[in-house]
């Protein structure tokens, strides 16, 4: 059975009397330790996509599985237990909170789970340490690069070791040079065994992944 799998996933906005079709019958089939780009123009739906996998935006019609656990049936609480558990996300605003240390905004997911005080800080500086930047622990976010920030995102988003680590336009604010080396260490996570799902209008990314997914006009037209 495939780690992840969507079928006929279906999303629908209304606007005024207007309805916009974001996803139109995607289904979707991810192996555990699966490195996924899903790639698309502006309003191609890629977001959206990544959203409704995430547990985050429930779809107008489809199931969305993950470990054989269909997420949209879960009620509230247990869907957001089962989010916190299972997957990390990353996205193109870092989301940093100013005035809290690296240490303490990767420590930010830790807040929900039974853990010691010490044990969240060891579990924060084990992230830190995986991305490099285990000397920068006490840092502000103002103190760092801006792909330093997109580090400590990324170590906010595998501190709780999540099956899936869900990616929106890591590399959208980033220079070249620092892109690359933020795709190298997802390829590294990946390596060791981490499942990625990025989404990204950036073509030279999906050289870093195992298979490229391509959307257009809410519908895979892709897959390779």
């Amino acid at each position: 059975m495939a780690l992840i799998e969507m079928t006929s996933v279906k999303k629908h906005y209304t606007s005024g009397e207007d309805k916009v079709e974001a996803l139109r019958g995607v289904d979707i089939s991810i192996e555990a330790g699966e490195f996924i780009t899903i790639m698309g123009q502006s309003g191609s739906g890629k977001s959206t996509l990544l959203s409704v996998l995430g547990g985050m935006n429930h779809p107008t019609s489809g199931d969305v599985a993950m470990a054989g656990v269909r997420l949209y049936d879960l009620p509230g609480e247990k869907l957001a237990d089962f989010r916190a558990k299972n997957l990390g996300f990353v996205f193109q605003s870092f989301h940093l909170i100013p005035y809290l240390t690296a240490a303490e905004n990767v420590m930010l997911p830790l807040a929900i789970v039974k853990m010691s005080t010490n044990a969240k800080k060891a579990a924060a500086r084990e992230a830190l340490e995986k991305v490099g930047l285990g000397s920068k622990i006490g840092r502000l976010p103002n103190q760092l690069s801006g792909g330093e920030q997109e580090r400590v995102a990324i170590a906010r988003a595998i501190v709780n070791n999540p099956h899936i680590l869900l990616a929106d336009e890591p590399t959208g604010n980033l220079d070249s040079k620092t892109s690359e080396e933020v795709m190298a260490l997802f390829r590294e996570l990946n390596a060791a065994g981490q499942t990625v799902v990025m989404v990204t209008h950036n073509p030279e990314n999906g050289a870093y992944s195992d298979r490229t997914i391509s959307l257009k006009d809410g519908m895979v037209v892709g897959s390779a």
